[in-house]
């Protein structure tokens, strides 16, 4: 049965990587806390297992603010208490735990032990932000291969909005320096979206306001913020035109894609970040 379980893991995990172009980690356990607790465990692209009998030993050994639902605030108190790890939690007196922290203490206490009793209801909510970032294998300096970078983030990030039927109301660039600072500017278009062209346009104006010359950058993000689904955007009729046109150009490259693979069809700038994109899917 486990087996059985953990080949499904793996085999969502490569259809999310070949369908969808980005990684995810993926916890398998018999409750959702564990599930979650192993989904943070050692990344990118992993799938982590935390059944009941490997809880002492992946888990409690971890600190005690990497418990699941631990707020900030508490874990100071639980240090003044000698509890540093999760397994010194899990082997706290649950009486005294309670009496100090209520309710909450409770659910930590249980936690700590693997205990979740909440059901798994299976709904399918909307996004509220899509975005796709990669981490580049070299410094960056020049900002037309940045731009080329957003071209091939704004294809991964509108297939998604499109098969989920949403719109973007918002585009939030982001930038990595090699001194891992982080800066990042956004801009909230006229027209909900959901199309390639409007969002690549843009974020590559957030970027001409963003970049400085001379910018060594080791990661580009981009992410579509504020959506609401498809239809119940009120558009003019010019506009309305204009996006469906857009709208079934990037519907006739999805499917080409998805038929035929990323490699037969793309855009002309993409052409310049395929090195760069392939040289990071190595590493």
């Amino acid at each position: 049965m486990k087996d059985t379980i953990l080949n499904k893991a793996y085999e969502i995990s490569n259809r999310v990587k070949k369908e969808l172009g980005f990684t995810v980690n993926i916890g398998v356990a018999h409750n959702k806390l564990l599930a979650k607790m192993a989904s943070d465990f050692e990344k990118p692209d992993k799938v982590h297992t935390l059944f009941e009998n490997e809880i002492e030993q992946k888990m409690w050994k971890l600190p005690v603010s990497e418990l699941f639902m631990l707020g900030k605030k508490t874990v100071p108190k639980l240090n003044l208490m000698q509890i540093k790890t999760i397994g010194d939690l899990a082997r706290a007196d649950k009486e005294k735990i309670v009496k100090k922290f209520g309710k909450h203490g409770l659910m930590m206490w249980e936690y700590a032990n693997g205990i979740d009793n909440s059901e798994v209801i299976n709904v399918r909510e909307k996004p509220k932000s899509i975005g796709n970032s990669i981490t580049l294998p070299y410094d960056i300096r020049e900002k037309e291969k940045i731009s080329d970078i957003l071209l091939a983030l704004a294809e991964q990030v509108t297939y998604r909005l499109r098969k989920q039927g949403m719109l973007a109301n918002v585009v939030n660039i982001q930038l990595r320096t090699k001194d891992f600072k982080d800066v990042s500017h956004q801009k909230r278009m006229e027209q909900a979206v959901s199309n390639t062209k409007e969002i690549y346009k843009t974020s590559r104006k957030l970027l001409d306001e963003l970049f400085v010359q001379g910018m060594a950058i080791r990661l580009v993000g981009l992410r579509a913020d504020s959506l609401e689904e498809k239809g119940k955007s009120q558009l003019s009729l010019f506009d309305s035109k204009e996006n469906e046109k857009q709208d079934t150009l990037d519907s006739t490259i999805d499917k080409i894609k998805e038929k035929y693979g990323d490699k037969f069809i793309t855009r002309a700038g993409k052409l310049n970040t395929r090195s760069i994109i392939d040289v990071r899917k190595k590493l």
